[in-house]
């Protein structure tokens, strides 16, 4: 009997030891690992010391590399599949932002962007946050966030916590992170965790504890991971700085906090009312849409961050049809005639017949499309991975292509009397022969460093000149014959990316980084800025071209606001809140005269 006592009392004391162990989960975030440098073998390190300490799960926060690129992925990924215990794993902005394979790559290899697991009665759930394939904000998909409630939903249980898990903090960085946090708060979020910054800071966002984590080199030879442990049974959760080759030490250590707080501030302006002349609103989807919009007579078509090509009657709102893909989208759809030409995310071209939606035809590219593609007499002029190609539209035909491209094209091109003017990721801006697609000249800034380059950025072009402002934040005027440099602004305005030109094609606007909307002389000799005025719009990165239509002056801002301007008078006009995420740019309805823009948090409206 008293052996039986002793038994049940060290079955009472085991149990209660395991039911108060902490829930015990390493952390590795913004590794950025290339192969062979010296990441790669301080990952190895942090790798083998994971592996000989109890955890219950490993989280990979993002920016696992420094571009995206294909290799790079395939390298990190042989390198974490050593990780013995359970690894969960989401992509930062170095491999959304610069992706060689359009963000498919990581998807395959990893079979998702997202994770949900249950570490005893803790909840583990983290997100991918974007910006995807262009400078931008970061940015949780819409779909993310409808998957995030009804897993919540489904998973959570009386007694349950949750940790949340992005590279973005809940914060400014995110361009809907109150949307995102309105969700998490729906549920006992005891800490959200996060990268990015490379550095320690504990913070709250409307009562939501977050912590930003170290990265795998902090510099002066300062190498390690990240460990938090969640004690439930006393609700404190604890943070450890783990140098590689020495003991953990504590950085936070906190009561958790469920109770929070109710009040969200407002945006200010508010978002535009739906009785507001100005602006009618088309679509309001359950998908994040990066691409631009085609528009005809009939119907506005789009593409998804759930690989859609989409197309929407203009007037009621109603989907006429969907086209799925295996990748997102990022390039506008080009309507031709009967045909609407879709390129891919997941290396096609795809003929989708315009009046029922069955796709027709398709060609098998070299590598994803992220480029919006021109129509001009029924010819599609269409960038693409390495390549810049020429189709006969009726007939689904190859007419010519160009090579000679060292990385992606993405933004639209300009076809202009004999000329297609392009720029590409590989430093370079090119003019091509329309007719068989030859060289007749290239033209570089003299810097080597790719993220500089003109790749996303419509040129202005003109009769004598082309003019382009690109990432190192300088307008460059160029002779349309041979590309002998004009002029070149001496980086006073920071400009980046967003171009326009006026109807006559004598001004051309440029939308600058301090958010104003400037107006210089496409015609001249020499720098000329003709007038500067303010946008309203702070800072700006958004890369969405500026429109002249109609005597109005159309930019877009990163955080879903829309300023008009008079073009007679540079006066503005009057600005419209119409979200919180980046504006992709402007379409004009050739048939209504109306213009249509969408938001990368899956709107589009019709302004008037």
């Amino acid at each position: 009997m008293e052996t039986s006592r002793h038994l049940l009392l060290w079955l009472m004391v085991a149990v209660a030891c395991l039911v108060a162990r902490p829930q015990r989960i390493a952390v590795l975030s913004d590794t950025h690992v290339s192969p062979g440098n010296a990441n790669e073998q301080q990952l190895r390190l942090a790798i083998d010391e994971i592996n000989a300490s109890p955890f219950d799960a490993v989280i990979h926060s993002g920016d696992l590399t420094n571009q995206g690129a294909d290799d790079e992925l395939r390298n990190i990924k042989s390198l974490l599949d050593g990780v013995r215990h359970p690894l969960y794993v989401v992509p930062g902005n170095h491999e959304n932002n610069w992706s060689q394979s359009a963000c498919k790559t990581f998807n395959d290899l990893w079979d998702n962007d997202r994770f949900a697991f249950t570490v005893d009665s803790l909840v583990v759930v983290g997100l991918n946050c974007g910006p995807f394939m262009k400078m931008g904000d970061g940015h949780i998909k819409q779909e993310d966030l409808h998957w995030l409630d009804s897993t919540l939903r489904v998973t959570v249980r009386p007694g349950m916590k949750v940790l949340s898990v992005n590279h973005y903090p809940l914060l400014d960085d995110l361009d809907n992170y109150r949307d995102y946090v309105d969700v998490l708060k729906k549920y006992p979020v005891i800490t959200h965790q996060n990268g990015h910054y490379h550095r320690w800071r504990l913070y709250e966002t409307d009562g939501v504890a977050g912590v930003m984590v170290r990265a795998l080199d902090m510099g002066n030879g300062d190498y390690g991971y990240s460990i938090l442990d969640y004690d439930s049974h006393r609700g404190v959760m604890q943070v450890f700085e783990k140098r590689i080759g020495h003991e953990p030490e504590l950085r936070y250590a906190y009561k958790v906090n469920t109770d929070f707080d109710s009040a969200q501030p407002p945006l200010d302006p508010p978002v535009v009312a739906p009785d507001d002349p100005r602006a009618r609103l088309v679509v309001n989807g359950v998908a994040s849409i990066f691409t631009r919009v085609a528009v005809d007579e009939r119907n506005v078509y789009y593409g998804t961050s759930t690989g859609d090509v989409v197309a929407v009657d203009k007037f009621s709102g109603e989907r006429r049809w969907q086209v799925p893909t295996e990748s997102m989208l990022f390039s506008r759809p080009a309507v031709a005639g009967k045909w609407v030409v879709g390129p891919t995310g997941d290396s096609r071209l795809l003929w989708v017949d315009k009046k029922s939606g069955k796709v027709a035809h398709e060609h098998k590219a070299v590598g994803p499309y992220v480029a919006d593609g021109v129509v001009k007499d029924g010819v599609l002029y269409q960038g693409g991975y390495k390549t810049f190609a020429a189709w006969d539209v009726k007939r689904h035909r190859l007419l010519w292509r160009y090579d000679s491209i060292d990385n992606y094209c993405q933004a639209a091109p300009v076809v202009d009397a004999g000329d297609v003017v392009f720029g590409a990721w590989d430093t370079r801006l090119r003019v091509l022969d329309r007719r068989d697609g030859h060289l007749r000249w290239q033209w570089d800034n003299g810097r080597s460093a790719r993220l500089l380059s003109p790749g996303n950025v419509v040129p202005m072009v003109n009769g004598d000149h082309v003019l382009i402002v690109a990432p190192d934040r300088v307008a460059t005027c160029l002779d349309r014959r041979d590309g002998r440099q004009v002029w070149r602004e001496k980086n006073e305005l920071k400009v980046r990316e967003s171009l326009g030109s006026s109807a006559d094609g004598t001004v051309a606007y440029a939308k600058t980084m301090d958010g104003e909307l400037i107006a210089m002389d496409a015609t001249a000799g020499e720098y000329r800025l003709l007038w500067k005025e303010d946008a309203g719009f702070g800072y700006e990165h958004a890369p969405c071209p500026v429109l002249e239509h109609r005597g109005r002056i159309y930019t877009g801002s990163r955080r879903g606001m829309v300023a008009v301007f008079d073009a007679a008078t540079h006066r503005l006009l009057y600005r419209l809140r119409l979200g919180s995420s980046e504006v992709n740019g402007f379409e004009v309805d050739q048939a209504t005269g109306s213009v249509y823009c969408s938001l990368i948090e899956g709107k589009i409206y019709r302004l008037n």
